[in-house]
Formats: structure tokens, sequence, C-alpha cells
């Protein structure tokens, strides 16, 4: 900065001795015509730009620190007139909007849930339960000013906020969603919405899993069973048919029990024989647990009904492309929520929280991944009809 402030000094001390020699060697012939006048130009013409004389630069960020340079005068006025200041000037947030702003602001913060301030630009994430616990520990905030001690809002992040409190983004209205893209055969919906609960079953290569989730998003019961028989030599019949009806002995009674529907391809030729296992126990599934009706006119709803494993999900964001991730990283939040929240996603009963709470950690060999899709369908089928229903 002083090398700068010198070698700017010496120029414009430089251009005034110019200029002033110039002014005597013309003079003669333009005696008057340019008297009295001072800065590194001549005063051209009318129409051209107007006069240039010695400025200063004022540092945009303090303000304070000034280099002399050759400015235009009336850029210089605008500039000086419409310039705001920046976040080191002793205005202070608060003196930035008015008294019914602040108000309405400091109203949502003070109050609204994490959730809640999702809406809020730059509020999602870590920023809101940093406020929640800043507010916690140090009781409402009172001036716009304390916002920015809340770790992760500075000053610039503090004015995003505000102001998108005050100009809330309008969001489209989401599109209703069908029950038939995730649920088959189609149901009404009046027999979904009156079902006091669901068992969810998936089956993998080797075990059956299913949970047990009524509508107060309560589970009722969760495990999964080894089935020997599966994928071994050929597609023995009865084989098949002893492990699956070992399981559907342990199923509890529920109004609905939604299969998994597999998203393997039929042109995957390498996957053909796990999708002929896949389809084989939905098949037998099928079978076992629909009853049989006494007449085809009969208005009673089918019991079993098949779920898209990719509109799970993408209802939870694990799709990667068409693929789709594991979901126990989505299951240890749920547990985890269930016990820290007030009103959880969903609610695990202790015994259950205590027996799975170290079954789906990182690296574990445990083979849970079956129980993870399960609970995911039940989850996901009540709020997928919640809100094709809203």
């Amino acid at each position: 900065m002083w090398v700068a402030r010198r070698f700017l000094s010496s120029v414009a001390q430089r251009n005034n001795v110019f200029i002033a020699f110039e002014s005597d060697v013309h003079s003669k012939g333009h005696e008057g015509q340019y008297a009295g006048q001072s800065g590194l130009f001549r005063r051209p013409p009318h129409g051209c730009l107007p006069e240039l004389e010695l400025r200063y630069l004022q540092c945009t960020c303090c303000w304070r620190s000034r280099v002399p340079v050759a400015g235009f005068e009336t850029l210089n006025a605008t500039i000086s007139s419409t310039s705001e200041p920046c976040k080191e000037d002793n205005r202070s947030l608060d003196a930035c909007y008015t008294s019914e702003q602040r108000d309405a602001i400091l109203q949502l913060l003070n109050t609204a849930t994490p959730s809640e301030m999702a809406g809020v630009k730059l509020l999602r994430g870590r920023k809101s339960l940093n406020i929640v616990e800043y507010r916690t520990k140090n009781g409402p905030f009172k001036t716009l000013e304390s916002v920015v001690n809340v770790p992760l809002l500075k000053h610039k992040s503090a004015v995003i906020v505000f102001n998108s409190i005050l100009n809330p983004v309008k969001k489209e209205r989401k599109v209703r969603i069908q029950l038939a893209k995730f649920i088959r055969p189609e149901v009404d919906r009046s027999w979904l919405e009156d079902a006091t609960s669901i068992v969810s079953l998936v089956c993998g290569t080797n075990k059956i899993a299913w949970a047990h989730v009524d509508r107060g998003m309560t589970v009722l019961d969760w495990q999964q069973l080894e089935c020997p028989n599966f994928l071994r030599g050929t597609y023995m019949a009865s084989a098949y048919l002893n492990d699956v009806s070992t399981v559907l002995a342990l199923l509890p009674s529920a109004d609905f029990y939604v299969i998994e529907k597999s998203s393997i391809s039929v042109q995957n030729t390498a996957l053909f024989p796990v999708m002929a296992h896949m389809r084989t126990v939905e098949a037998m599934l099928f079978a076992l647990l629909e009853p049989r009706k006494s007449s085809p006119e009969s208005n009673i709803p089918p019991r079993v009904l098949n779920m898209m494993r990719i509109a799970v999900g993408r209802h939870f964001g694990l799709m990667v492309g068409e693929s789709r991730t594991s979901g126990a990283q989505t299951v240890r939040q749920l547990m985890t929520e269930s016990v820290t929240q007030k009103l959880p996603r969903i609610n695990f009963p202790p015994e259950l929280l205590v027996k799975y709470r170290n079954y789906f950690q990182m690296g574990s060999r445990r083979g849970g991944e079956e129980l993870c899709d399960a609970l995911l369908q039940a989850v996901a089928f009540y709020e997928l009809l919640s809100e094709s229903s809203s």
C-alpha cells in the first residue's frame, strides 16, 4: 500500500508540472479559454468527457485508507453519494431494517424449529441447529446484531438470511403423486387409508426380512430369517416352499402385506439367476398370503401389494443414477431421532433399539440390508400415501 501511494503521488505531481508547462506554451493563442483550469487534461469541448482532477481512491473495505489518484469529478461525486457502508462501518444490522422487519425476523429465529427454518435460504442443515442451540443456551435473540454470534452465521450470511425471511421464495405446488406409480395392483385409496398396520417384506438372496408398522408410525415387529435353500443348486420348488412357509409362520397379522418389487431388468443377463430367484419367492408370497376370494364380484381389495424398489430409493434420496445405494445410514438416523426427538419420523420400541443399535454400523458383516430395506419401505409407504392424498 505504501509503495502504491508513493508511485501514484509522483505520477500525479509530474502530470501537474507538465500541464502547467503546456498551458504556458499555448496561452498566446488561447488566452482566457483555459484560464484557471486545473487537472490532468484540459477541458474538452461540450459533450465530451467531464473535467478530471486529483482525487483520492478510498479502500472499499474500511473507507479510511486513501491513495491520491486522478478521477472524474462528476463520477466521484456520484460514487460518494451512492456507496453503501461496508460491514466494518458503524451502522449496525438493526439500523438496516425497520422495526416491523426486525420483529418479523426475530419472531421466526426465536420460535421456528429446524425443519421450519429449512425453507429459509442458507438455514438448511447445521446453521438451523446452531440457531436452536444458541437460543437455548443464551435465550431468545433480542437484536439482529446478536445473530452474528451464532457459529457459521457472519455478517454477510446474516443479511442473506434476513432478506430471505422478509422475502420468502414461493415454491411451486408439488405435483400430486399417483398411487399407481409405486403401488401395484391399484387399490382404492380409502382402503389404504383405513389400514391400521402393514407388514413390509423384502426378499434377499439368502433371507427374508419384514417390518410390521402401524399407522401411528410405530414399529411393532422387525426381524429377518435365514433361508438356507435359496439359490442353492437348481430352483427346487419344494425347498423354496419350505423356506417361505417357515417365514409365513412367523409373520404377524396385518391389513396389507407389501412386498418389494425388484428393479432388476430382464435384459440384464448377468443377473438373470437372481431375478428368477426374486420372482419365484415373490410369486410364492403372493400365493400363500393372499386369501382365496369367495366370488370374483366381491369388493374386497387385494391383501398383498407390490411396492417399487426405485420409488422407495427416490423417496429417501438413495438413488445414484439408476442404482440404489445402502439405506443403513438412513436407518441409523431414524433410530437416533426416535430417542432424541419428541416427534420422530418413526418410533422404535426400546427392545428393538437395544437389539439393533450396533447392527448397521459401517463395515458390519451382519448382513442387515434386507432389514434396512424392509423398514424404509414401510416408512415410505405411509409417507407417500400421505403426500399423494394432500
